[in-house]
């Protein structure tokens, strides 16, 4: 049973509509965002559909220093997790930033070596309680790089491939590792996106992941029908596929 339950990218839409299922099973939540006001939307929001328990925490994804602790003190304030759920990220402009060094490295680290680093402890920290679940949210932008994305893309394939890794070495530890892989979502992140018929809803996703996790699956696209759209996508040969403005 899935009861304790650590968030960090609590603020993100996509965890909001997650975790507001499991605030309906009476759980405990250890929320971890950059703004302290939108945790606390967030919170009472989970308290109103029947959480148990919500604490907050401030922490930015740089800070690789500060991960450990927040875990410890997730641990202490509501005791033994179940489920570290990793969901923050940033989707920058492509053309904006991609002969900017510094930019490109630190969207990078966001992206991808924050979640590295926090997947890291939450291996560390279930391998000593001998059980857990990290569901950590990648995205369809990682399954082949683009040029209209492939910053994002490319620090989304290294956590999938990660995971990977992780899921394969956790595996006999009784430790499951699941990769959530969502498409076109309409949330802010994607505000200035023009909407099409592929566009989900954040309420849809978050209980498509809730579902996933639920029953432990590995590798999850969401909606479903993204599995089939990167297959097509994966299968174009790259002596094609490199002259499409994709």
């Amino acid at each position: 049973m899935i009861r304790n339950i650590y968030v960090f990218g609590a603020t993100s839409k996509i965890a909001e509509e997650t975790i507001k299922h499991f605030a309906k099973e009476s759980a405990n939540f250890y929320l971890v965002g950059r703004d302290i006001d939108k945790l606390g939307i967030v919170s009472k929001d989970l308290l109103a559909r029947g959480a148990n328990k919500v604490e907050l925490e401030t922490c930015n994804a740089l800070d690789w220093e500060k991960h450990p602790a927040t875990v410890d003190k997730a641990d202490n304030s509501i005791g033994q997790l179940d489920l570290i759920f990793i969901a923050h990220g940033t989707l920058p402009v492509n053309e904006d930033i991609r002969n900017n060094q510094m930019k490109v490295i630190e969207e990078f680290n966001i992206n991808c070596t924050s979640i590295i680093s926090l997947c890291t402890v939450a291996s560390d920290y279930f391998e000593k309680k001998g059980k857990g679940t990290i569901a950590v949210i990648s995205s369809v932008a990682g399954e082949r790089g683009r040029q209209s994305n492939f910053i994002y893309g490319s620090a989304k394939g290294g956590v999938t491939k990660y995971l990977e890794g992780l899921r394969n070495r956790l595996f006999e530890k009784g430790i499951k590792v699941i990769t959530i892989k969502p498409g076109m979502v309409d949330t802010p992140m994607t505000k200035d996106f023009k909407k099409g018929l592929l566009f989900a809803s954040p309420s849809r996703v978050g209980k498509e992941i809730y579902k996933g996790i639920k029953i432990g699956r590995d590798v999850m696209y969401v909606p479903g029908y993204w599995k089939i759209i990167m297959g097509i996508i994966k299968s174009i040969p790259e002596s094609i596929f490199k002259k499409l403005k994709l």
